[in-house]
């Protein structure tokens, strides 16, 4: 399912499907100024398709290679929109793996992509920028005429205790400051929609992250093992850390912070 809703000159594409609702997940993509950001899950190529068809989309740009963002890169070229990424996403496109169960079940599986062809797709109104930490590709989009940012993973809340295998805390931390150095207007999220005050907010969490680094830091230079921290810090593991078996957890958290320090 694919929920349409518009922000003055940005169109929200807020993407489910009944597993990603069963569990609470949605997540969106955005239509600004004719390109498409982010082109969502592969168990919505479908829908994905119709929408497509009926709003023809100058091109796609690609936050970061997570299949629930670049899940339908392939079908988008199939379509005959142009793709453009960073270099890091698109030799990530290449070398997709196989993901675990809780992925697969929410958003499917994508297989290895080349896009080939010549320059990947630009915009001039729209620029990349390098925010790494939820992944090492990881980049947001800048319209810097309207000073928006579509944050794809950068932000999803202010204190998210969670964090994949591959994330790298610190990391974030200095690309939510760059991000709020850029003093936007406006904050498109892909998992939260739009974010009020996106200065202050970013900002709050990168303080937030970096209070919490300090005290996985110093639990675990007393000598503390990561579930240990864990509960000290993060609290009891949520759902999600169950469902993924640990992939997405708060001990993965304190596990991305230690990994870091040595």
């Amino acid at each position: 399912m694919i929920s349409l809703s518009s922000h003055g000159d940005v169109t929200r594409l807020e993407m489910s499907s009944r597993r990603s609702r069963l569990i609470g997940y949605s997540v969106n993509a955005y239509l600004v100024r004719g390109v498409l950001v982010d082109t969502g899950f592969p168990s919505i190529g479908a829908e994905f398709a119709r929408f497509v068809a009926e709003r023809r989309p100058r091109g796609v740009l690609l936050t970061h290679v997570h299949e629930d963002h670049a899940g339908n890169v392939a079908l988008a070229s199939r379509l005959g929109l142009p793709v453009g990424a960073a270099p890091a996403t698109l030799d990530e496109l290449r070398r997709v793996g196989p993901i675990g169960f809780y992925r697969r079940y929410t958003w499917g599986s994508m297989p290895p992509v080349d896009i080939g062809g010549s320059e990947p797709f630009a915009d001039e109104s729209l620029s990349l920028i390098a925010t790494p930490g939820h992944s090492p590709d990881h980049h947001a989009v800048w319209d810097a005429e309207t000073r928006t940012i579509f944050g794809g993973d950068l932000f999803l809340g202010v204190r998210v205790r969670v964090a994949r295998a591959d994330e790298d805390p610190r990391a974030l931390v200095a690309s939510l400051r760059a991000a709020a150095a850029l003093q936007p207007a406006r904050l498109f999220d892909a998992h939260r929609g739009p974010v009020r005050d996106p200065a202050t907010t970013l900002t709050a969490k990168a303080d937030w992250l970096e209070e919490t680094i300090a005290a996985v830091e110093r639990l675990a230079a007393e000598g503390l093992d990561d579930t240990a921290v864990r509960r000290a810090v993060l609290g009891r593991e949520e759902m999600a850390g169950y469902f993924s078996l640990g992939d997405y957890s708060r001990t993965n958290f304190v596990r991305a912070v230690r990994r870091r320090s040595v």
